[in-house]
């Protein structure tokens, strides 16, 4: 594993416990930390977060979380013993949340399907028409 991600994994464990425990902000009650990525050089840390509640809710989360981007950075300084701390970036993770919207669409069109029965081939009409037609009347059958 390469240097950055290291660091960003060490990030994501301390920036869960600051923001879970140590913020005392209630905006940020429902917000979980679900990745982070760091820079090349070490100096920007992209903190991707998910948040509970209405869109409302979500920005104010996301707004709180900007305001205590400084104090976590700081606390996050004293706990890794850094020559620089990576300045937080504080994202709104949607992965899950499109996931969640791609599922229901999928639920929706399997009950969709199984609601509407499949079509059998003696309901399609072609196919039966043709086997009544030689099975009513004399035909090379028959002889």
């Amino acid at each position: 594993m390469r240097r950055p991600e290291q660091l960003a994994e060490v990030i994501r464990e301390e920036v869960s416990q600051i923001v879970g425990y140590e913020l005392e902000d209630p905006r940020v009650a429902s917000v979980t930390v679900t990745d982070v990525r760091v820079s090349e050089n070490l100096r920007d840390a992209t903190v991707y977060v998910t948040a509970e509640g209405t869109d409302a809710e979500k920005a104010e989360a996301m707004r709180a979380l900007q305001k205590a981007a400084p104090y976590v950075r700081r606390q996050l300084g004293t706990l890794l013993n850094l020559r620089y701390t990576p300045e937080l970036h504080f994202v709104r993770d949607t992965v899950e949340e499109a996931a969640a919207r791609v599922e229901a669409l999928l639920t929706e069109i399997k009950t969709e399907s199984q609601d509407r029965p499949a079509p059998s081939p003696a309901e399609d009409g072609a196919g039966e028409e043709e086997r009544s037609e030689g099975s009513e009347g004399p035909g090379p059958q028959a002889a």
